[in-house]
């Protein structure tokens, strides 16, 4: 988007919300569009209004009212731009606001600017006939069925659904091993922005990157209940791996293993069932 020239990095997202919403500043500094993309927005990792109805669906009855509620009567505790912090509810920020921009939904814009050039045809937040027959069930750590959650204002938190196939063809992309035009900006957000605070991890747009034993690792990892998942690259191995779970237990440690042998697997102890 920003290379069609429809935002920019540098522009506050309150540009692009209801007048209304007024969004937190300090120090005269407003929350950009970068800030949110390298989780230095100062905004919490959630909002102090998520209050579920359904533990077991979390986000299900999480509104865009109360979205626009916590934004206006929220004070920020540091400045903008100054230090790392994930913030689930900044990045569902980002995604409601740049599907604004966009005049479609959140899935709508994905599926139409990545998914569908990528042939990325499994990947999707309302699932057909079809994808629900191959979805896997999710467990718990204990390995007991959970339900799946579903995420409709802060979708770009962790709403889309995925295989592997799917995302293998987004790290191919990633990695210019594919034919894409989307493979030159992906480049650009591969870059280190912003230190984490995180031993040997930088964040560029949403990615982190990993450097340790002369690898450059650059990661993201997701979870919900009942799932994790890890996607990675070295672009100088050329090299990528997708690990997904249908299991909340932590995988990261595969896939970074895969990528950089000297970085160890986990210690675990069997799930108790």
């Amino acid at each position: 988007m920003v290379k069609r020239g429809e935002v920019r990095l540098e522009d506050p997202v309150s540009k692009f919300l209801p007048e209304a919403v007024v969004v937190p500043e300090k120090d005269g500094r407003q929350i950009t569009l970068l800030d949110l993309a390298t989780q230095t927005s100062g905004l919490p990792p959630m909002p102090d209004n998520f209050s579920p109805a359904d533990p077991t669906n979390p986000f299900a009855d999480y509104t865009v009212v109360q979205m626009y509620e916590f934004l206006s009567g929220y004070s920020l505790t540091r400045g903008v731009g100054q230090q790392y912090e994930y913030s689930n509810f900044g990045m569902g920020l980002l995604g409601h606001a740049l599907a604004l921009v966009a005049e479609e939904d959140y899935e709508t814009l994905v599926r139409t600017r990545i998914c569908g050039p990528l042939e990325m045809g499994s990947t999707a937040i309302t699932l057909s006939p079809n994808l629900k027959n191959r979805l896997a069930t999710g467990h718990n750590p204990g390995l007991k069925p959970v339900p799946n959650w579903d995420i409709p204002t802060l979708a770009g938190a962790g709403a889309l659904r995925s295989t592997v196939d799917d995302m293998l063809q987004f790290v191919a992309a990633n990695l210019g091993l594919v034919e894409s035009k989307l493979s030159p900006v992906m480049q650009e957000t591969h870059a280190s922005r912003h230190q984490t605070g995180m031993p040997d991890t930088e964040i560029g747009l949403a990615w982190h990157v990993l450097k340790k034993h002369g690898s450059e690792i650059v990661w993201h990892n997701g979870g919900t209940g009942g799932y994790h998942s890890f996607t990675g690259f070295d672009r100088k191995k050329r090299l990528g791996v997708v690990v997904l779970s249908n299991a909340s237990t932590d995988i990261d440690d595969i896939g970074r293993h895969i990528l950089e042998p000297k970085l160890p697997l986990a210690r675990l102890e069997p799930p108790r069932i």
